[in-house]
């Protein structure tokens, strides 16, 4: 089972796709509920600690926006670890929304300098695409380790 981040971070949909193929799905969800489950985080809703912020500096510099550095310590060490990524590119609101432009630039850039097998795909616009979308994750990940194997 290979780990694989996902992008949008915050689609359900692809997060179920990779799960369905045998793959663990490395996105928004998993980063946000180890800080929402963790012990010591006691500043809701913002759910963060004093050194989440220190922890975005690894990935972003200090004049970028805080919000930059704040997600970039969510998403970060999920690419990281990451295995390999799917990327899906012009996507809808609704299939994942991401909520900052800088922030997905470096997303995108960090996963195309991290060497990791990419998939990436545009978001489909009618029934045959969408078909074809599926085929294409699917064929994707039943190449990376034990792909398929549940």
């Amino acid at each position: 089972m290979a780990k694989v981040f996902i992008y949008p971070a915050t689609s359900l949909i692809l997060s179920d796709l990779v799960a369905r193929f045998g793959h663990k799905p490395l996105g928004a969800a998993l980063g946000i509920r180890e800080r929402i489950q963790t012990a010591g985080i006691d500043s809701p809703p913002l759910q963060i600690t004093p050194e989440e912020p220190k922890r975005g500096l690894k990935y972003a510099a200090v004049e970028v926006p805080s919000g930059v550095r704040g997600r970039m310590a969510i998403y970060g060490p999920l690419i990281e670890e990451a295995e390999a990524a799917v990327i899906v590119t012009d996507a809808d609101l609704a299939f994942g929304c991401m909520g900052c432009a800088r922030t997905d630039e470096l997303i995108l850039f960090s996963l195309r300098q991290s060497g990791i097998p990419i998939l990436e795909l545009k978001y489909p616009t009618s029934d045959e695409e969408g078909v074809l979308f599926v085929a294409a994750i699917k064929k994707f990940l039943a190449g990376l380790p034990n792909g398929g194997e549940a």
